[in-house]
């Protein structure tokens, strides 16, 4: 892209996690599947995502849309996700967002009280109703891909914490999780950048350590982020949660697909049943809703299947654009 090309986006968040959707001037992408396209945007088109996600134009905690055509039947839309490192292949607070987007802008026909979006994900086909009234979307609640414990009790020796015991589970993306108190934080009281730093210190050990494996595609196994807990269940007040994925990108939002995992690991406990809904709250204070809707399995693995409830709202439009002699534009990140 030069001064001659540009990309647009309209801009959204949800719970203050920002959402920027692409919607014209990005080449196409090749790949048969979903999984393909991303595959190329990875090795043949990651300049454009550093040149929308980072500065001058982004910052190390934007996040993008990019829609494409489906491949799976039935899906009204596909979609890659971007951010500071790459291509997540679930997001739930983007769901959120493009499903209120699908409707207002005409993508799906909107009928009220409500109007179903089915999205195809890189980790599968994702299922979102958006409340309608009037035209305008507002709640949505999504339908994800089966989640699953993955490991429980995991022992991961990490560099300046030590022998750490943590579960993870796979949400459409895989996640550590654990009580922030075993790392010797509290999520209202201790730094934001110590949160960060003892994540990824956490995130390494763990890739390292662990093997992960998904029983659909191995694109889909590799440890995605860390969220740290109040240790609660959101059963009576929203248990507090922090994720840091990707580069140490910081969730503004309870996390959708992080809160999927979450359940996937609270039923295998026995701490949440089918058909009991949860409130989780993110660093804003933002809430997501997440509900077992159903059990099923994912390959070898005991699964359910998790509704995350949540609202996004429109914060604008843009269009970019690179001049070829500006080489800060091509991108780049200041670190914490």
């Amino acid at each position: 892209m030069d001064g001659q090309g540009r990309i647009t986006t309209v801009e959204m968040h949800t719970g203050g996690e920002p959402v920027r959707i692409i919607t014209g001037g990005y080449p196409p992408l090749e790949g048969a599947t979903l999984l393909a396209k991303r595959r190329f945007a990875e090795q043949r088109q990651d300049h454009l995502r550093r040149l929308l996600m980072a500065e001058p134009r982004g910052h190390a905690d934007m996040y993008g849309a990019l829609l494409v055509e489906p491949d799976l039947p039935g899906a009204d839309l596909a979609v890659l996700f971007l951010h500071n490192d790459g291509y997540s292949t679930m997001c739930g607070h983007a769901v959120i967002a493009l499903a209120r987007y699908a409707v207002e802008r005409g993508l799906v026909a909107a009928r009220e009280p409500e109007t179903v979006v089915r999205i195809q994900c890189p980790c599968g086909l994702v299922t979102a109703r958006a409340e309608v009234k009037g035209g305008r979307a507002g709640r949505v609640g999504f339908a994800s891909v089966p989640a699953f414990a993955f490991a429980r009790d995991a022992v991961v020796v990490a560099d300046g914490l030590g022998p750490v015991t943590l579960d993870v589970g796979y949400g459409g993306a895989f996640y550590g999780v654990l009580a922030a108190a075993e790392l010797g934080l509290d999520l209202e009281a201790s730094p934001l950048g110590r949160i960060v730093e003892a994540a990824l210190q956490l995130k390494a050990a763990a890739a390292a350590q662990l093997v992960l494996t998904h029983p659909d595609s191995p694109d889909l196994a590799f440890l995605y982020g860390i969220i740290l807990t109040d240790g609660g269940d959101g059963a009576t007040t929203p248990s507090r949660n922090i994720c840091v994925f990707a580069d140490g990108q910081v969730d503004r939002s309870p996390t959708g697909s992080g809160v999927t995992a979450r359940l996937a690991l609270l039923h295998r406990r026995g701490r949440v049943e089918v058909g009991q809904s949860r409130r989780f709250a993110g660093i804003t204070g933002a809430e997501f809703t997440g509900r077992v809707l159903a059990a099923t399995r994912a390959g070898p693995h005991p699964a359910v299947v998790v509704e995350v409830a949540g609202e996004a709202f429109f914060t604008g439009e843009a269009s970019f654009w690179h001049e070829p002699q500006d080489e800060l534009g091509r991108g780049f990140l200041l670190r914490r």
